[in-house]
């Protein structure tokens, strides 16, 4: 395998997409935090280093920074948005406050003067490209020129050719940069020189190493809940460490209809993993009782998940390690990637370390990837499709699509819903056309009539999105033919629901779950 990229890391929401975007050109990628130390920015032997944006702005007294040594590494550097800001910055240029600032898409302009530039080879001279940004560049570095515009920002790309330290104002990391993903291969294979021969197989076999020297011949406890997330786990520490794993699947009673049983056969049978089933339905309904605040009900699942492991592992001898299905998306939406304040958009319970009575590590291999990588890796390790392709399902289950009280007979109106809906998803062809479908069971009633008789009951919403990531997602337009079936079965045949409603809200500014 070439040299790796690396990728520093200023704190933007999108600097794991800018990783995600290289491993898909088959280069190795990972990512820092601005602040490691210049003994082991250097140790990594990076092939190609990027510069990521950020929320700051570099003339700001306490901005995140970097020494002007990382571009004394003899490899290629791009900064990007804020990464671009502080190339400047730190070597000569003048960066200030924007009376025009660029939120959204932008169209810049190549210039005809710097045609021969290798990162520019094959891309469009004219193309839209997504912005973020309050800040702009006045005044350029020795050596560097520019090489696209837009109307309002000069300095939209520039590079200094003999140096090979480039700068863009934009995000091509994002899918709404349309040639982005070719810039950044003109970066990394052209300019760079890096080989574009790393798998998804090479990600399987380090990790399956980092998981034998992290635990060594300890016992790990996987916490299987039936999605695709913890199911790659599972398969991932089956084959890494074999017989030293125990999976347990916790019912608590706000799973998909057939879940229990479809991971007994997978993997009590197929894989014949150690499985345990703890049936915690009571549990969990008892302590979540008159509970309506979507966080409260997060949290107190994830105690109780703490508390359910803890027994368990009491049971294990030799257990000190529990394994989690714990994405990127997870991450960024919980914590700050600076590790500063930041707005918690929701709490995630598979995120964060587990209380010290625990007396369990956390095993997280897939905390660095997006769930379309993940589902490459279940492939990998030879899961079935239908489970590959699963659509996400929270680790709350069910509970964040029933906002109000949680009771058993919601739960089983809820339940037969999202059944239905899958189900016909399914026939149409829809279902694989969607990142994510689901029902929402709201805490409203409306007046119907049926059989000539009035009712008083409760309304339905349904949600598909479209997303690569899961970091955006843009409603589907399901045919109304499709919507017109998915209602009627609905109504007809789940009890206690007569109306059932579409939302076409797109993320931002809604989250794709709506607790």
């Amino acid at each position: 395998m070439s040299r790796p990229v690396l990728i520093l890391d200023f704190g933007s929401q999108y600097t794991q997409l800018i990783a995600r975007r290289v491993r898909e050109l088959g280069v190795y990628a990972e990512i820092y935090p601005f602040n490691r130390p210049q003994s082991e920015i250097e140790a990594f032997g990076a092939g190609a280093i990027i510069l990521s944006g950020g929320p700051n702005s570099v003339t700001s007294p306490n901005a995140p920074t970097i020494g002007q040594w990382i571009f004394d590494q003899g490899v290629p550097v791009l900064g990007i948005c804020y990464g671009l800001q502080l190339t400047c910055h730190l070597l000569g240029g003048r960066v200030a406050a924007s009376d025009d600032r660029e939120y959204g898409p932008a169209e810049i302009r190549l210039r005809s003067s710097a045609s021969d530039s290798k990162i520019l080879q094959g891309l469009s001279q004219v193309q839209g490209v997504w912005m973020s940004h309050g800040d702009r560049v006045e005044a350029l570095p020795e050596g560097f020129s520019i090489l696209a515009e837009t109307d309002s920002t000069p300095y939209a790309m520039i590079g200094c050719e003999h140096r090979q330290v480039y700068g863009v104002q934009f995000h091509p990391e994002v899918h709404h940069t349309p040639e982005g993903l070719d810039l950044l291969r003109n970066f990394c294979l052209s300019i760079a020189g890096l080989s574009n021969d790393w798998t998804m197989a090479d990600f399987l076999d380090r990790k399956a190493d980092e998981i034998r020297s992290q635990v060594g011949s300890d016992r790990v406890i996987c916490g299987l809940s039936g999605g695709v997330d913890s199911s790659v786990v599972a398969a991932l520490l089956q084959r890494a460490i074999g017989d030293q794993l125990t999976c347990i699947f916790v019912d608590h009673g706000m799973l998909r209809q057939g879940e229990r049983e479809q991971v007994k056969t997978l993997f009590g049978s197929h894989f014949q993993s150690d499985l345990r089933v703890i049936d915690a339905e009571s549990e969990f309904l008892s302590a979540l009782e008159g509970v309506t605040d979507p966080e409260q009900k997060r949290k107190i699942i994830g105690r109780l998940f703490v508390e359910v492991f803890e027994r368990e592992a009491k049971e294990l001898a030799g257990a000190k390690w529990l394994a989690q299905g714990t994405l990127y998306p997870d991450v960024i939406e919980s914590v700050s990637p600076l590790g500063g304040p930041s707005v918690t958009i929701k709490s995630h319970h598979n995120v964060g370390g587990l209380p010290e009575r625990m007396g369990l590590g956390l095993v997280e291999p897939l905390r660095e990837l997006f769930k379309d990588e993940v589902r490459l890796l279940g492939r990998e390790l030879g899961l079935p499709d239908h489970l590959v392709q699963r659509h996400p399902f929270p680790g709350p289950g069910l509970a964040v699509r029933c906002p109000g009280l949680i009771t058993r007979s919601r739960l089983e109106t809820l339940r037969a819903a999202d059944h239905i809906l899958i189900e016909e998803l399914y026939s149409t062809g829809w279902y694989h056309r969607c990142w994510q479908a689901l029902c929402v069971l709201l805490p409203v009633r409306s007046v119907g009539v049926m059989g000539d008789e009035r009712t008083y009951e409760e309304v339905l919403s349904v949600r598909a999105v479209a997303s690569t990531d899961g970091m955006t997602a843009d409603w589907v337009h399901l045919p109304h033919d499709v919507l017109g079936k998915i209602a009627s079965r609905i109504v007809n045949e789940v009890r206690g629901v007569n109306r059932v409603m579409y939302d076409i809200t797109s993320k931002p500014p809604g989250t794709i779950e709506w607790e």
